[in-house]
């Protein structure tokens, strides 16, 4: 057969295999609904209702006598977001709400707070913290100690006195200046929902077709194994850029999530780490070639790595070593990083080139090992 004959034959039976493989996913509805209904879901879910701010914290306040100083003290804690402020007769109610929950901290000015700050003595203000959610304890803390200097601050200018500290601090806050954690988890959670449809969609599907035995059926057609790799792996990837086109319209208008980066790029480093999810649900179908267990694998292999290990939410640098080292093992860990860097930073190359290079490996990789597995033979 003339050469150009053979790749017209190989064109057509590409784009029967994509057709086939198209219907079928038009027919089956929870492939539709894992590609566009669960981002969306998760979406709503992260965005709206998963927050590491700490807002409205309820704090409680125990004064002794009211003093002007002590009441403007708690009016600069009154006039912020982060603080929902109550006044307590004495420690006892205060201890008491503590221990019941109603509040997070306790902020205790002694009896001498007013004759201290009028003779220029050092202050002396307790701070009792709820330490169980020892994140959310040092945002208070922090949250506190700042309010408190910069009330202080205010105070000594207001009358007409120097600043009891040596040197002033200007803070300044790069990338996600209004520290929205929202800013910071929904680009990440990009990279968790492409993980479910790459990994999982296609190892379910796959297993599906191994389990009804239409995979041996089709191997044994005039298809080579590259034709059936394709036609399985098109389809999904529209599928992927399709929920990742509506995962970024959700983030960018439903979010205001700023994109400082550029389109393109970020693009073309989805399509690459789609690559890499839709090798790695390939090669659970192949090994596992039961729906079940390959549900099983790849919500463990895939999901929860995404989730706990790709810097989403956890900090990667305060992690072990050892388990620093296993994150690169991890696909999600290159694509959020690239991800956050385009969305809150801009295009850092020295951040996107190495984690674009490192998906890029992880996709050749789990490809091919996947081809090498799924050899045309009937079991």
């Amino acid at each position: 057969m003339a050469p150009e004959s053979r790749r017209s034959q190989r064109r057509m039976h590409l784009r029967g295999l994509i057709r086939k493989e198209s219907l079928q996913i038009l027919r089956d509805p929870s492939s539709i609904a894992i590609a566009f209904l669960m981002p969306i879901v998760l979406l709503l879910l992260f965005g709206y209702g998963v927050s590491l701010d700490a807002n409205h914290v309820p704090i409680g306040f125990v004064t002794g006598a009211a003093t002007p100083q002590s009441e403007s003290l708690v009016g600069a804690f009154r006039h912020s977001a982060y603080f929902k402020p109550t006044q307590y007769a004495n420690m006892a109610r205060a201890r008491e709400a503590l221990m019941a929950h109603r509040i997070d901290a306790i902020v205790h000015l002694q009896d001498d707070f007013p004759a201290r700050l009028l003779t220029h003595r050092p202050l002396a203000i307790q701070l009792i913290v709820n330490g169980v959610d020892a994140n959310k304890a040092r945002i208070v803390q922090g949250y506190v100690g700042a309010t408190v200097q910069d009330w202080l601050t205010r105070y000594q200018q207001i009358h007409g006195r120097e600043s009891s500290m040596p040197v002033t601090l200007i803070p300044r806050i790069w990338f996600n200046s209004e520290v929205r954690s929202r800013d910071y988890l929904v680009p990440g959670l990009v990279a968790v929902i492409m993980t479910l449809i790459g990994a999982l969609l296609t190892a379910l599907v796959m297993a599906r077709e191994w389990e009804r035995g239409t995979l041996e059926a089709l191997m044994v057609t005039p298809v080579n194994l590259r034709e059936i790799l394709l036609g399985k792996l098109i389809p999904y990837f529209i599928l992927g850029m399709g929920g990742m086109v509506l995962s970024l319209v959700m983030a960018l208008w439903l979010f205001n999530v700023p994109l400082r980066g550029s389109l393109i790029v970020l693009v073309f480093c989805a399509a690459l780490f789609l690559l890499a999810a839709l090798g790695m649900g390939l090669l659970i179908s192949v090994i596992a070639r039961n729906q079940f267990v390959a549900a099983l694998v790849a919500i463990i292999t895939t999901f929860l790595p995404a989730f706990l290990l790709s810097g989403f939410i956890f900090d990667i640098n305060s992690m072990p070593n050892w388990l620093q080292w296993l994150t690169h093992l991890v696909a999600a860990r290159y694509f959020v990083a690239i991800l956050q860097t385009l969305f809150l930073a801009g295009n850092v190359w020295s951040v996107i080139l190495p984690n674009a290079l490192a998906l890029a490996i992880m996709a050749t990789f789990f490809i091919g090992v996947s081809r090498l597995r799924m050899n045309k033979r009937l079991e």
